[in-house]
């Protein structure tokens, strides 16, 4: 063999063999990284779970090639308050969600679904309605991963609820947690966190989480510290003592060494609007002053929640059961009534805030014989039955054998405008993910459910211009994957993981309305988790690879 030919073989023999051909190619998208940096044309390569290249990718090859010319291609977004806890274990696609782009769905707000005792996996069992499940776990940890051996087509992560270590402990009384009882709540906490919870969440203006004291909730979230874990809060009150509840969210992080953020950040009722400029300046004092603070929110004047959000608190000590015991003896049945129609007395009143029984929407019943009430305002409904609608609500609470999903008209647009430009609040729908068929349509929901990410692609970043594209997209993913510790997600860079949205921002917009929600949104054409298709041209393919996830582990 000549010299030459010699040295070429040589050559060759010691050459790295050709690049694997990709798994996926996406084509000349927009695509936005996640950091707030402005869209660039480039391709995307995906391999196994992750981005292996972004860039210009020419006719590399790949099993499976997405024209993504004229869309945006972006990190999958994060829904940091999902209450899919319940939907997922009847119908793991989440198509409500994915077919907005949602990859990640984040559990938690005062309630999880563990750690759980008997008595708590009992009355799991028997407060079911239209969803039916098995209660088949008992760790936070274990339902979450129980989730990822059904198969679901989001990734899911959890907080561990405040409220739910109280009643695991103390039950439903209300009363101070002892220091022992203190302690085992704090174990149960830290054992969750070991196993990669994001950190500590409550709820407080429900019961029993309104029965902890600010130094209750500063000792759990310093059983979170040690983990780089957060304490996240639906505050102790969005209304009449709105700032107060700022400052003790602030407090509460300050002195558990934590960052803290605010759930669904909102002033609610009419009185209480011109409140929100003074609550935002707080929470950027304490940012300038190195503290992490942030929020999130939802994007309607409207939130939704339960009956339990209209009654004194004090009257659910033992949870619905010992409401209705205290309701049929007449002068506490009276005491309860009048306490419900008198504002300024501690206990945040969702009925009072929304102004009157037309802006209260009945939405979600268990009982069959009332769900021919859904849809229907509460002053309807009491007038139909000739009672007050405080004497309604306790009826159809004990009817029902529930609190009721309600809808409330608290907030005003110019406040969600305002909110919508604060460069520190990410974006949740506090809501199911469901599917429009089945057992989801045997209730009515609140649009958010459907509609609340696209909504603020199409109205508020497209049409209103009340935030760059760039910035949402950075505040459904990048900010949300940081704050929570979700390692390698959030972003769209070599070697993170392969959660990525394809969308056409000229025409993304939500279709829910109150009256009909049962509507998915428009505008996201693929939607890839993990690598795999979930969504192709706008259907789902049926893939399950959501993953259980932990705080700070990269899978």
């Amino acid at each position: 063999m000549p010299a030459a030919l010699v040295a070429v073989a040589a050559l060759l023999a010691t050459a790295p063999p050709a690049a694997a051909p990709y798994d996926v190619v996406i084509r000349g998208g927009t695509v936005y990284d996640g950091s707030g940096a402005p869209g660039r044309i480039a391709d995307v390569g995906l391999r196994g779970d992750r981005v292996a290249a972004v860039g210009e990718l020419g006719e590399a090859p790949a099993r499976l090639v997405v024209d993504a010319r004229g869309l945006a291609v972006a990190p999958g977004f994060v829904n940091v308050l999902s209450w899919a806890t319940e939907p997922l274990l009847v119908d793991g696609r989440a198509l409500s969600d994915v077919k907005q782009g949602v990859t990640t769905e984040v559990f938690g707000e005062g309630s999880s679904m563990g750690p759980l005792n008997e008595a708590m996996k009992r009355a799991m069992r028997e407060g079911q309605g239209d969803l039916r499940y098995e209660v088949a776990w008992t760790t936070l940890r274990e339902y979450l991963e129980h989730l990822e051996r059904r198969g679901v087509a989001v990734n899911v992560a959890s907080f561990v609820g405040a409220g739910t270590v109280r009643e695991h402990v103390i039950g439903l009384a209300e009363r101070a947690a002892t220091p022992e009882e203190l302690a085992r709540m704090q174990e149960l906490v830290r054992r969750e966190m070991e196993l990669g919870a994001l950190g500590i969440g409550s709820s407080l203006i429900y019961a029993p989480d309104s029965y902890a004291s600010s130094e209750e909730l500063i000792a759990l979230a310093r059983a979170v510290a040690p983990f780089g874990g957060r304490y996240l809060s639906h505050l102790r009150s969005e209304g009449d003592r709105f700032l107060e509840a700022v400052d003790e969210l602030i407090r509460i992080g300050r002195e558990a060494g934590v960052g803290a953020e605010i759930w669904h950040l909102k002033a609610a009722g009419r009185d209480n609007w011109g409140k929100l400029e003074a609550a935002i300046a707080k929470v950027e004092a304490a940012r300038a002053a190195g503290q992490d603070v942030s929020a999130n929110m939802y994007n309607y004047t409207a939130g939704a929640t339960g009956f339990d959000a209209c009654v004194p608190r004090w009257a659910l000590d033992g949870g619905w059961e010992g409401f209705h015991a205290r309701a049929a003896e007449p002068a506490l049945r009276e005491r309860i009534l009048r306490e419900m129609r008198t504002p300024g007395l501690g206990f945040e009143n969702l009925c009072l805030a929304a102004g009157s029984a037309e802006r209260i929407l009945l939405v979600g019943f268990r009982s069959e014989a009332l769900k021919p009430l859904t849809g229907r305002t509460l002053a309807a409904v009491a007038a139909e039955r000739g009672l007050t609608p405080e004497e309604t609500i306790l009826a159809l609470t004990k009817e029902d054998g529930s609190r009721i999903g309600v809808v409330f008209f608290l907030m005003s647009e110019e406040n969600v405008a305002r909110q919508l430009a604060l460069p520190w609040v990410s974006f949740g729908s506090d809501a199911g993910a469901m599917a429009a068929e089945g057992a989801f349509l045997k209730s009515s929901q609140h649009p958010r459910a459907y509609g609340n990410f696209a909504r603020l692609l199409g109205r508020y970043v497209r049409d209103e211009k009340r935030l760059t594209l760039a910035d949402a997209i950075r505040r459904l993913t990048g900010l949300p994957a940081r704050n929570f510790g979700l390692r390698d997600r959030g972003e769209l860079r070599e070697g993170a993981l392969a959660d990525l949205v394809v969308f056409d921002p000229a025409t993304i917009a939500d279709r829910a309305t109150f009256e009909q929600p049962h509507q998915y949104a428009v505008g996201v054409r693929d939607v890839f988790v993990n690598g795999v298709a979930v969504l192709r041209d706008g259907e789902p393919t049926g893939a399950t690879p959501g993953r259980a996830l932990r705080r700070g582990v990269s899978r």
